[in-house]
């Protein structure tokens, strides 16, 4: 069986190669000839909800598909737009429905926003990427994670942001090797370890994001594998990730739903 670690690196070793051979599946061909076809004629956002296949494509796109019931939520996210600090978007910590405006912008741009590349093409582009990480989970929920992680490693900027993902979560947990039980601590503290633990311009540099989530399919393996398999052999004994021995003593000092 294919571990974690090579799997992960077979995709991203021509992540374009991979991109494309998603984008050639004949039900994703046929989603986004659909969409590349309509979207251009959405001048609104009733347009946009009027059509079912559009709307559940475009939130597919973002990663948004089991909010897709919500349409009173993601009309007010795609209403408001993101120009003002007050925006509903920009209050939620989830960066996925800033990112779903960004790319339809009817708030900022009215009728115009679908003439813009980013509501056309780069939606198909974030579709494909969906569907390659999806499809990967299918085999490896640990590839997955990896995936999704390298996609939102930039937009990491505080242990915030990493507890209000489950997913973000719990890759930086299985690095960090902590145990599940801290997803149960007081929030702020759990913010606190990590914002100790890691440095957050790491995630802007794609090759220290390499590094990391290099470490992250390892340990994941050991983990989750059930063939004995130990893949920490190929780093050696000793990692540049980690937490220290004090931050170790803090964190195991913590008490469940303490304060």
């Amino acid at each position: 069986m294919t571990t974690t670690y090579t799997s992960y690196k077979l995709i991203t070793a021509d992540l374009t190669k991979s991109l494309a051979r998603v984008a050639e599946q004949p039900d994703v061909a046929r989603e986004t000839e659909y969409y590349l076809s309509k979207i251009g004629d959405v001048k609104t956002i009733d347009d946009f909800f009027a059509d079912t296949r559009l709307y559940n494509y475009a939130v597919k796109a973002h990663g948004l598909e089991d909010m897709a019931y919500a349409k009173a939520f993601m009309r007010k996210v795609l209403t408001e737009g993101i120009d003002n600090d007050d925006a509903f978007a920009n209050k939620l910590t989830d960066t996925r429905y800033k990112q779903l405006v960004e790319s339809l912008n009817f708030a900022a741009h009215g009728a115009a926003a679908t003439s813009f590349d980013r509501a056309q093409k780069g939606v198909a582009d974030k579709y494909a990427r969906q569907t390659l990480e999806q499809d990967a989970g299918e085999e490896n929920a640990g590839v997955r994670l990896a995936l999704y992680f390298s996609r939102m490693a930039p937009t990491i900027d505080s242990g915030y942001a990493i507890i209000a993902d489950e997913a973000l979560a719990q890759v930086v947990r299985t690095t960090l090797q902590l145990p599940d039980e801290f997803a149960a601590t007081n929030v702020d503290r759990q913010a606190e370890a990590y914002e100790q633990a890691l440095d957050f311009k790491d995630f802007q540099d794609p090759a220290k994001v390499t590094e990391f989530l290099d470490r992250f399919t390892a340990l994941w393996e050991v983990k989750n594998s059930t063939d004995g398999y130990d893949p920490l052999a190929v780093f050696g004994s000793s990692s540049g990730y980690g937490i220290s021995s004090d931050l170790l003593l803090s964190i195991n000092s913590l008490k469940l739903g303490g304060n």
